[in-house]
């Protein structure tokens, strides 16, 4: 499995038009075959940093993902409300627990 952690730091005022985007980006990233959990969140104490925890089955669901048209249309509208460089992490998961 792979996890990535994503944090996006949106422009002052920027947020909420961000979310109402990602809200329909998520309901395509729902039919990904290989993704597994596309979760999007923020701190209250950050309200302008969107953070997305993401769980693929693998590498090339992963790379699936990035190159799927609804990534790519979403992502060419970053530039007009990031506010910095994202920061993306990309982990190798070694073990999980599930309740």
């Amino acid at each position: 499995m792979i996890t990535v952690i994503a944090k996006l730091p949106i422009q002052e005022g920027k947020a909420e038009e961000t979310i109402t985007k990602i809200k329909a980006l998520m309901k395509k990233v729902a039919t990904e075959e290989g993704t597994l959990l596309y979760s999007l969140n923020r701190k209250s104490s950050e309200p302008n940093t969107l953070i997305f925890v993401e769980r693929y089955k693998d590498k090339a669901a992963l790379a699936a993902h990035s190159a799927t048209p609804h990534f790519k249309e979403f992502s060419a509208t970053l530039p007009t409300v990031l506010a910095g460089k994202p920061e993306i992490t990309v982990l190798e998961e070694l073990e999980v627990v599930i309740r």
